[in-house]
């Protein structure tokens, strides 16, 4: 989920806190528990701050290890121990039982996105992607201001935020259920494809749809069970040229293929050099593929620049590259 989820997850979690008597009772307690439950609804996104080292680093890492099993369980007890050192007198099993609730639900909650997580290392490092749920999603955002709203009018925190989560809960079935319908939907348009992807939107009936056959990759929109295909794209495996295996040793190109279930290339000669461009199909916005995969391979062999990320225009794409195009 975004981090304005998860905040307001963490302030949903404090009211719920309010019911265990010792936190309640207890002052120092109480801010060492609210506390934790705020850090610990958000420290398992600490991993953003490899986006200030390199894209390619980020998205082969991004809610990776800081997700995992080792993470979840090593995560409460670190925080629950530095705030100890500030609040001693505080009692270290509240503070911990609730900061491990926190940190629980933020993996949780991540595994329903499109993204996922790999939240079953060190068992597997497959990524766990149920996608049936936005990174933002509207809904469940505002159903959290709601219940806080309610809180800070005076409302006893543990009713309106048991409700809350009830409806959620029934909400995250009513999404299965759409997201079947979806892929049935998918399947019957059409039949020959082997693999489909349906991923959420911010719209509640609106999914991405990337599908591919032995021949073909699809394109399009469901809207609800009606199903656009806006794009068809003849499926073909990379080529066996050396700028082709030079490329794909890249750091930049082996985050891309690590990630991306579902793409096809590109390649074009600019003089001397020869690009490789790995497009991802999942994410078509405006008949635009803004994630990509692009390295620049020259006649040594080498790749003299690449970038893997989101890009919405080519001038962008060649300033990130510091590359000006000739033929």
């Amino acid at each position: 989920m975004d981090t304005g989820t998860h905040i307001v997850m963490g302030v949903a979690i404090s009211g719920l806190a309010l019911s265990d008597p010792t936190v309640s009772a207890e002052t120092i307690t109480m801010s060492a528990v609210f506390t934790g439950i705020i850090a610990g609804s958000l420290i398992p996104d600490i991993d953003t701050v490899l986006k200030l080292r390199n894209n390619a680093v980020y998205i082969r890492h991004h809610r990776g290890i800081t997700h995992s099993i080792p993470a979840v369980l090593l995560w409460p007890l670190l925080l629950t121990t530095l705030l100890m050192l500030f609040m001693p007198s505080a009692n270290f099993m509240h503070v911990w039982a609730w900061t491990f609730l926190a940190v629980f639900i933020h993996v949780f909650v991540d595994i329903f996105n499109a993204y996922g997580t790999q939240a079953l290392r060190p068992f597997s490092h497959k990524w766990v992607a149920i996608g049936v749920i936005n990174t933002f999603d509207p809904i469940i955002f505002g159903l959290h201001v709601l219940a806080i709203g309610a809180w800070s009018l005076g409302v006893a925190p543990f009713y309106p935020i048991v409700t809350m989560y009830t409806i959620i809960f029934f909400y995250y079935l009513l999404r299965f259920a759409v997201k079947a319908a979806v892929k049935n939907a998918v399947a019957k348009t059409i039949p020959e494809a082997d693999e489909i992807i349906v991923a959420p939107t911010i719209r509640f009936f609106q999914w991405r749809v990337a599908a591919s056959s032995k021949t073909h990759h699809y394109v399009g929109r469901a809207y609800g069970r009606s199903i656009t295909i806006y794009d068809q794209f003849k499926r073909e495996p990379l080529p066996d040229f050396p700028e082709v295996k030079a490329a794909l040793e890249d750091s930049n190109v082996k985050a891309f293929t690590s990630f991306s279930p579902i793409y096809r290339w590109e390649i074009t000669k600019f003089g001397d050099l020869c690009e490789v461009r790995l497009i991802d199909l999942r994410y078509r916005s405006k008949g635009y593929y803004p994630f990509v995969a692009v390295a620049h391979v020259n006649a040594e062999l080498n790749v003299v620049n690449s970038y893997t990320g989101w890009i919405f225009s080519e001038d962008k794409l060649n300033k990130k590259l510091n590359f000006i195009p000739h033929t």
